[in-house]
């Protein structure tokens, strides 16, 4: 099983990359599946320009088949997602909205960040991943912008996220190889 751990914000200062790098750091100590950090600014998508709808799959600019062949490359997925306005960014819904049928019958865990562990972000994204024919799973990592950060900026968890960290990699891996038969 290959699974992307995403950073999902491109904001400057950006708190998702120092958390999404952790999960990955846990990851990579495991041995049940191959893990790769994919940051979404490196793709430097712009807002969606794709003049046919994701779900056609005829996509046009470099970019979008760039990152299409990326996200076809897994098996399932850890999006590590701020929250902004009681959502996720809106760098991540523009990715995630570029491609379709790269998303299908894979397998989902999230981590949110945020002043409530960005507990809404994953909802919205919940709902999302629906549409898009990804199963996710009920495990999910809250980090608090409060608890977990000093000054809001230096990442410093709690070492009880590290169980629910795994927990939830144990569900993705578990969901991505049932999903696999979908495939």
């Amino acid at each position: 099983m290959k699974i992307a751990v995403i950073v999902g914000s491109t904001r400057p200062g950006r708190n998702s990359e120092a958390v999404a790098k952790w999960v990955y750091e846990l990851a990579q100590k495991r041995n049940d599946a191959e893990f790769e950090l994919v940051d979404i600014a490196d793709y430097n998508l712009p807002l969606l320009d794709e003049a046919v709808p994701p779900s056609m799959g005829q996509y046009a600019n470099d970019h979008t088949k760039k990152w299409a062949a990326k996200i076809d490359s897994f098996d399932g997925f850890v999006f590590v997602t701020p929250e902004y306005n009681h959502g996720t960014s809106g760098a991540l819904k523009n990715a995630i909205d570029y491609i379709y049928k790269e998303w299908n019958n894979k397998a989902a865990g999230f981590v949110g960040i945020g002043s409530v562990g960005g507990t809404r972000a994953v909802e919205n994204l919940r709902l999302i991943m629906g549409e898009l024919q990804v199963a996710d799973v009920r495990a999910q990592v809250s980090i608090s912008l409060f608890t977990d950060f000093e000054n809001f900026s230096v990442f410093k968890p709690a070492d009880f996220h590290v169980d629910s960290v795994n927990t939830m990699l144990d569900q993705v891996i578990a969901w991505s190889k049932a999903m696999k038969t979908l495939r």
